[in-house]
């Protein structure tokens, strides 16, 4: 048995489960989850028939490169979105979902015969990270988000000596949890960083297209073209359908960026077996084509934080998020002690409401776990289910007041 297993924490949602067993919710109250951050919204009539009428392909052994009529669908949407051209043959490569891809991209530019090989990720963090490191035979270093700028990571919290050491950083944009977007200027700091230390950045931007104002997200790709750097030199990008489309169980996005870094990961993923299947593709490309389902999506999400964030925030330390579909939200001192987990459990027992306790999502670093004190509120359910979520939660803490 690979050794390295036994290093894996359980998933957040685990260890939820196990603190919250024996935790009973009022009977007269249905529950409502606004702790798992999956799309909930009705997937797009045309990716749903996209998939039904290519059936055909499930004869058909698909190429891990993906077809051509995908690639080209999924360079005009980059094009639209971000104003970047890519060469679809050599900087792009389809993936079954950013989740499979962000692992994957560990297992192929980790060297771990390399003394002290690092990976550096935001704390707080999608856990896949952590995981991918571990497996691959990295050490973790763990860079804290900062209250101050709006929850935005402070990568000045990281050492030279460590940045020395580091072959792969993960970034969020916008963040899981706190919703932050990274402006140019901290991506100039960081591909200065890569350029002297020579490390991949691998940039997780499954969030890009839930957003609160008119302005969209600045892209990775876009911020190394501004820069630019239009070979995108140690930068590989990845993006998903899930939440854009509202369709998780599609499991289809893409990896885009240095042309080396593409083609490694094309080698890596022909040995893996990661083609995608040929009737996800062609959802996928009626999904990439279409844009409207996108902004009605994005209003549905708009519209629960213009509902949900009047009812909390006189009584939660939150605050609206860059883009993104969560709310980062501290627990008052005096309730719980201030505790999250302690919050979590006391939410459920009232109230039937489900959260997700900031400090599962963080590890202890710098001397802090930057989570606790914290909950992640998923604004997924619909919006009926959000409001009356916000109200439950309002109504326990006026209660306690």
């Amino acid at each position: 048995m690979n050794p390295r297993l036994a290093l894996l924490q359980p998933y957040p949602f685990e260890r939820l489960k196990a603190e919250l067993a024996g935790t009973q919710p009022p009977a007269g109250l249905r529950a409502i989850s606004l702790g798992m951050g999956e799309p909930r919204h009705e997937a797009p009539s045309a990716v749903r028939a996209a998939l039904r009428d290519n059936l055909g392909g499930l004869s058909n052994y698909p190429a891990t490169a993906g077809s051509e009529p995908l690639r080209q669908a999924i360079g005009a949407w980059v094009q639209r979105r971000y104003g970047v051209a890519l060469d679809t043959g050599r900087q792009l490569l389809p993936v079954n979902g950013s989740r499979e891809a962000l692992f994957a991209i560990a297992q192929t530019v980790v060297n771990a015969s390399q003394r002290g090989a690092t990976v550096v990720c935001p704390n707080p963090f999608y856990q896949i990270y952590e995981g991918a490191a571990l497996l691959a035979g990295a050490e973790v270093a763990f860079a804290n988000s900062d209250p101050a700028r709006n929850f935005a990571v402070d990568w000045a919290s990281i050492d030279e000596g460590t940045w020395a050491r580091t072959q792969l950083l993960y970034v969020c944009t916008p963040g899981n949890p706190s919703g932050a977007v990274m402006p140019l200027t901290e991506w100039a700091r960081l591909f200065d960083l890569s350029d002297r230390h020579g490390f991949v950045i691998a940039a997780d931007e499954c969030y890009s297209e839930i957003y609160l104002g008119d302005e969209p997200p600045l892209g990775s790709l876009q911020a190394a073209q501004q820069l630019g750097r239009t070979d995108f030199k140690n930068l590989i990008s990845f993006t998903s359908l899930s939440k854009r489309s509202s369709v998780p169980g599609l499991r289809s996005g893409f990896a885009a960026g240095d042309a080396a870094l593409i083609q490694a990961f094309l080698l890596y993923r022909t040995y893996h077996g990661s083609a995608m299947g040929p009737a996800v593709q062609a959802a996928s490309v009626a999904a990439w084509n279409d844009e409207a389902h996108v902004a009605s999506n994005r209003a549905l999400y708009q519209a629960k934080f213009q509902a949900v964030l009047p009812l909390l925030q006189d009584v939660l330390d939150v605050q609206p998020p860059d883009a993104g579909f969560y709310l980062w939200a501290g627990v008052p001192s005096h309730v719980e002690g201030g505790c999250d987990l302690a919050f979590a459990k006391a939410l459920l027992a009232q109230c039937n409401v489900h959260v997700l306790p900031g400090s599962l999502l963080a590890r202890e670093a710098q001397g802090v776990n930057p989570g606790r004190g914290r909950v992640r509120l998923a604004l997924v359910a619909e919006l009926a289910d959000c409001v009356e979520a916000a109200q439950r939660i309002r109504n326990h803490l006026l209660s306690l007041a």
